[in-house]
């Protein structure tokens, strides 16, 4: 490694961080040998820790050949750092190992009656799967199916059951709060519907106000059009729960001309119940009749919703909605760092679901187990939730190069890695070492907390060899390592 290639790197990132380039060109050879004498880290890694500014304590740094045992570099590699997102990768290998690839979620119909000629004589059951990406258009696709199959009238109500997931209000306490605007914090839930989103369509209107509408539709929700047509392309919608047991969706905003047609997203309280509500206009608009209500089923410790045969058995679903396979959803969690879907994928694991209820605690236990099956001792990497969310979400950078290189062997390998956002090309590595030896070399997850920087996965080196890494940075100020830990997967595509 040429002296002059590491003052570029270092010279750079100081650059990137708002240092002086002359000034950094003037410290780095001697701050590369102290940081290379006393790490043993290669002196371009040395030199992008010591341009960060921050502490070499807040760097927890693995990289491994995946077929080998050569270390590239380490640093801090046995303690315990926050993971952020990059706990996805362990609740993603854990669920293709146990689940398989293949595995998918279902929401169930039952009739709760006599069907007869089109009508059933009392209530339908729908049952809650845990399908994190169950969508309204996937619920009217499949409410036309059941018109389809002969289903078109209830006289009775449609009992929504979400017994599914079983959480009690402490399983959140690691997690931010659910917000109008973090579609990120949302909470899991066995009946989630648009990932818990709402959309709210604005466009341009000849009144004083702009035309708004929320979709999906829902029942017992008001819509406050407080949006006027002037200056700007503003839209704000927030949710109020009203003492009559309605609520209102109040969306205030200027909307100009030039503005045309857009949506605007937002994720009302973990009260507001959008499934119940969305279901009865949705049941109507795809040609059916509901004489009855929406009614959420009480969830009852031990007692499953599902109605049972003469002989004890759980009778057949009159109907039921299968979600994606297991690859695909993974892919999703990992490319765009889909939270409520790795929180919905780890409950999955808890014991006996879904015809045992999910609790956090059961899903948590199966996540332990299986990691010390992987040979990895306790504490080596702990999971709380799944997502990343958690600052208690935590391992050791050489326990996760662990687990990545047993992964790299493992019969559901490709699909792991293929679920992996690529350096330069997608996910959240799109924008990323672009131009650089590792784009379309490096395959990684990220992750950020306001105290976190991370990226863990795979990269290929210019050897034709691929090597697992974990890179985190942690403390107050995590996006100074940033440039960093890109500098150090730059260094090992062109050196591994």
């Amino acid at each position: 490694m040429s002296t002059s290639f590491i003052t570029l790197v270092t010279v750079a990132l100081a650059a990137a961080l708002g240092a002086s380039p002359a000034l950094a060109q003037k410290r780095a050879a001697p701050v590369v040998a102290s940081a290379t004498r006393s790490s043993g880290l290669p002196p371009a890694v040395a030199s992008a820790i010591a341009a960060s500014g921050l502490p070499a304590r807040s760097f927890g740094l693995y990289a491994q050949e995946v077929i080998g045992e050569r270390t590239a570099f380490a640093l801090n590699a046995d303690q315990p750092y926050t993971m952020a997102s990059t706990t996805k990768i362990v609740t993603s290998l854990a669920a293709l190992d146990l689940l398989g690839p293949y595995y998918r979620w279902r929401t169930s119909a039952f009739a709760l009656g006599t069907l007869a000629d089109g009508t059933l004589v009392g209530d339908l059951l729908i049952v809650g799967g845990g399908n994190a990406q169950l969508t309204s258009a996937d619920l009217a696709k499949w409410f036309k199916r059941m018109h389809a199959q002969g289903l078109r009238e209830i006289e009775g109500d449609i009992v929504l059951d979400r017994y599914a997931f079983q959480l009690k209000p402490t399983d959140h306490k690691g997690t931010p709060m659910q917000s109008a605007g973090e579609p990120r914090h949302v909470w899991p839930d066995a009946m989630t519907l648009d990932e818990g989103q709402l959309d709210v369509v604005v466009r341009p209107a000849r009144g004083p106000r702009a035309a708004v509408l929320l979709t999906p539709a829902l029942s017992d929700v008001r819509l406050d059009n407080r949006v006027t047509m002037g200056g700007g392309c503003s839209a704000s919608p927030s949710w109020r729960n009203d003492r009559d047991g309605r609520a209102t969706v109040v969306v205030q905003g200027s909307w100009g001309a030039s503005c045309g047609t857009r949506t605007v997203s937002f994720v009302p309280p973990p009260d507001s119940g959008i499934a119940a509500r969305a279901l009865p206009a949705m049941w109507a608009a795809t040609g059916g009749v509901l004489r009855g209500k929406v009614v959420s089923a009480p969830v009852v410790p031990g007692i499953s919703p599902i109605p049972l045969a003469a002989d004890g058995e759980p009778v057949a679903p009159l109907s039921f909605d299968r979600s994606k396979p297991l690859t695909e959803l993974v892919r999703d969690i990992n490319k765009v760092s889909d939270n409520v879907g790795a929180r919905n994928l780890m409950l999955s694991l808890s014991p006996g679901f879904p015809t045992r209820p999910a609790t956090l605690a059961g899903a948590q236990h199966t996540i332990d187990l299986w990691l010390r099956d992987q040979g990895l001792a306790d504490g080596d990497i702990e999971v709380e939730n799944g997502s990343g969310l958690s600052h208690s979400e935590r391992a050791k950078p050489r326990a996760l190069v662990q687990l990545l290189r047993k992964a790299w062997r493992a019969e559901q390998a490709q699909a792991f890695f293929d679920s992996l956002p690529i350096a330069g090309v997608d996910g959240t590595m799109k924008g990323r070492l672009v131009g650089s030896r590792a784009a379309g070399q490096a395959y990684l997850k990220t992750g950020t907390l306001n105290d976190t920087r991370a990226l863990a996965g795979y990269v290929h080196g210019m050897s034709g060899k691929m090597y697992a890494v974990a890179l985190m940075v942690n403390g107050a100020d995590p996006a100074a390592g940033r440039p960093a830990l890109d500098a150090m997967v730059a260094w090992l595509a062109k050196n591994g």
